[in-house]
């Protein structure tokens, strides 16, 4: 390992430990714990792949990443917004006081695990023939799964039957499908 890869990585995952940790235990919101291993995930990826962001350019692989890579950004701030705007957030911007249903949460239940999922897969295919990158990949995809379903389960216990008859209408990450 370079001496760069080692001083980008500690300081960004300790900044990850702090916020995927520390953060949400303190709330007693305990989905943090997994998706630190996704936000770990997508640091390796970004490191590791690093190298191959350019290369050839016009590829499918190349393509289709940076099409993921720019849903991933709408995403997350169509996601961001809806979160601050509709939840009524106490505290930190995840702790909503309302069941968000309208915009990006109306067809899927989880728009900022989903960016995070298109996102380290588009980080992925910048590389995708690497064992490491496919390692790096399979494991953010089953941290946000393991992410949402835990962040469910504290759902169901602050919405009850409003949030219960809410994932029978929409799906998790994927519209109408998964």
């Amino acid at each position: 390992m370079s001496n760069l890869f080692i001083l980008i990585l500690i300081p960004c995952s300790l900044l990850i430990i702090w916020l995927s940790w520390w953060a949400s235990i303190k709330e007693k919101r305990y989905h943090g714990l997994y998706r630190f291993f996704s936000f770990e995930s997508i640091l390796l990826l970004i490191l590791n792949n690093s190298s191959s962001w350019f290369l050839n350019p016009f590829s499918f692989a190349q393509c289709l990443s940076w099409g993921l890579l720019l849903i991933s950004l709408i995403l997350a701030v169509i996601g961001f917004l809806h979160l601050i705007e509709r939840g009524r957030p106490q505290g930190r911007f995840e702790n909503t006081t309302l069941l968000i249903t309208s915009g990006t949460f109306r067809y899927i239940r989880h728009p900022l695990y989903c960016s995070l999922l298109l996102f380290g897969t588009g980080i992925w295919l910048k590389n995708p023939l690497n064992y490491l990158s496919l390692s790096l990949g399979i494991i953010n995809a089953l941290a946000i799964y393991f992410t949402a379903r835990q962040e469910e389960r504290e759902m169901l216990k602050r919405f009850g039957d409003q949030y219960r008859s809410y994932m029978r209408n929409t799906k998790m990450f994927i519209p109408f499908i998964f």
